[in-house]
């Protein structure tokens, strides 16, 4: 889950971003004025926005404006201090499409998160899969073949940040800075042993981690396909990983 953080104040935006990345696994990128995020809605796509009010450049109000007239139906959450009846109201109708007020618990600003792209993915529970290992994103529950896989809390931010990756290289300094920036005791013979653990862990899912020369981990699910540049060892059989979701149920 991709979200735009667009927050002028710089020690909320970073234990934001460092706390939704490793709780929840999204991943927040953060714009510290308005114009530069309307410039960032307008030229990328995102899963949801935060939306801070009063920001320098161009406001809350102007950003929301601009996205709403390009017909771009992103998720917007507002998050301010400003928390009057009518500043609610008027933000909604300006095409917000939820509003969380200073100071706020970040589990309910996680859960507003993804309450809002399932709605505006017509999603009931989206998932990221690996063969038989899948990922609930509503849940943050890996499961193999329906039942829980067991791991700790620092395995499972890895995993979790190898799957999202859908079958692309992850190197360990990337893991360290998603998911966990602001740990100094995290470094990278850690992430090592964490992922030698995961592999361990992995055995007989149908999915495992593979080491690419020169560009890092891959999570690749098993199959008939020869993965000819895998370090470590003989050749294995790899296949990239998928994001599947519950079709939307029908009227």
């Amino acid at each position: 889950m991709r979200i735009l953080l667009v927050e002028d104040e710089p020690d909320l935006a970073h234990w934001l971003s460092r706390t939704l990345a490793r709780q929840s696994g999204m991943v927040v990128e953060w714009a510290d004025d308005g114009v530069l995020a309307d410039r960032r809605l307008a030229s990328e796509d995102f899963d949801a926005v935060v939306l801070d009010l009063g920001l320098p450049g161009l406001d809350g109000h102007g950003v929301l404006e601009r996205l709403r007239a390009r017909d771009d139906r992103t998720p917007v959450l507002v998050l301010t201090a400003r928390d009057s009846l009518g500043e609610r109201v008027g933000t909604l109708k300006s095409g917000a499409d939820d509003f969380l007020p200073k100071p706020f618990m970040v589990e309910e600003l996680e859960a507003r998160l993804q309450a809002l792209v399932r709605r505006s993915r017509g999603r009931d529970h989206p998932r990221l899969s690996c063969g038989p290992l899948s990922l609930d994103v509503g849940s943050q529950r890996f499961t193999v073949r329906g039942d829980a896989l067991a791991l700790s809390p620092r395995e499972h931010a890895v995993l979790r940040a190898l799957i999202q990756r859908s079958g692309e290289a992850i190197n360990k300094q990337q893991i360290i800075d998603r998911v966990f920036q602001g740990e100094s005791d995290v470094n990278l013979e850690i992430i090592e042993v964490l992922v030698h653990r995961l592999r361990k862990k992995l055995v007989g899912t149908g999915a495992q981690i593979v080491t690419l020369r020169g560009l890092g981990y891959s999570l690749e699910e098993d199959g008939p396909a020869t993965e000819p540049h895998a370090a470590d060892g003989p050749p294995v059989h790899v296949r990239p990983c998928l994001l599947y979701t519950s079709p939307s149920p029908r009227d």
